[in-house]
């Protein structure tokens, strides 16, 4: 089997960028359909308003060569982080869960160097851990690298767990229709770009046995499904769009919770927490 993105050409294009639109809809939709995820999903609904709100802005700012040469978060802008902040914090207290309205409080209550902090320290776990704090740098650097990874390539050839554009861990995996079957891509947490990766194979520990590789769906056909290791006891969520094409990848995750209840169940623990933290 080739190794991921193996073109021969310097750089491959991305698959085609979901629009915050495009997500916004989608959330709106599982919204009247899921009951049993209707508040999780409202309050992600403000969310990604207030994400599409910043990527406007952004999208009007010009970007420099110098600036292009720089890595994906290098080009993180903290301070435009700090003056989204209190919109952010404002949303969580209101709309947001328990835990979250609490968090956001005590991050209002703290002084800039504080929140600053806070925010730096984000960026250099890459993405990887998750704590109540980590929702309000994750939303707010979130737009920023989406925005930016919409104006790079891929580099071929490369075949890594870790996303290529900014080194965070992948979010899920997708199936995006090719030829007559699909290809398997993995999405970034942060910067939402997604990259191939190989069919059969874990992107924790790189096991390739089929048969210590099992999924779960409660649906057939399977258009969502758990993909564990029996190996590393990781799991990620995979969504197959030749079987649902109306599916957009990181606004389903969120909606579909019971999945990971599910894993959790069976002694599997998730390659990357969600944004709100499933």
């Amino acid at each position: 089997m080739p190794l991921n993105g193996a073109s021969g050409r310097p750089e491959d294009p991305m698959p085609t960028q979901i629009t915050w639109d495009k997500r916004i809809q989608r959330a709106e939709e599982l919204l009247e359909r899921n009951t049993s995820t209707a508040e999780l999903m409202a309050f992600y609904l403000h969310v990604l308003t207030l994400q599409q709100q910043m990527s406007q802005t952004l999208a009007s700012q010009a970007t420099s060569e110098s600036a292009e040469a720089a890595s994906l978060l290098e080009q993180l802008d903290v301070d435009l982080a700090l003056r989204w902040m209190p919109a952010l914090l404002e949303l969580a207290q209101k709309q947001g869960p328990a835990k979250l309205a609490q968090e956001a409080a005590r991050i209002g209550a703290a002084a800039e160097a504080e929140q600053r902090q806070q925010l730096l320290a984000f960026l250099d776990e890459k993405a990887g851990s998750y704590a109540p704090s980590s929702f309000f740098a994750w939303v707010l650097f979130q737009a920023q690298a989406q925005s930016l990874a919409c104006r790079r390539q891929m580099p071929s050839n490369y075949s890594a767990a870790l996303c290529p554009l900014c080194g965070s861990r992948s979010q899920l995996a997708v199936l995006r229709p090719e030829g007559d079957g699909g290809k398997r891509h993995l999405a970034c947490s942060l910067c939402l770009a997604e990259w191939e990766y190989r069919r059969i194979i874990c992107p924790v520990c790189e096991e390739v046995d089929p048969l210590k590789l099992p999924y779960y769906s409660p649906e057939d056909p399977i258009a969502v499904r758990v993909e564990a290791c029996d190996t590393c006891k990781a799991y990620q969520k995979s969504f197959d769009l030749t079987v649902d094409g109306l599916i957009v990848p990181d606004v389903d995750e969120i909606a579909t919770v019971a999945l990971d209840l599910w894993a959790a169940e069976h002694g599997y623990h998730k390659i990357r927490l969600n944004l709100l933290g499933f």
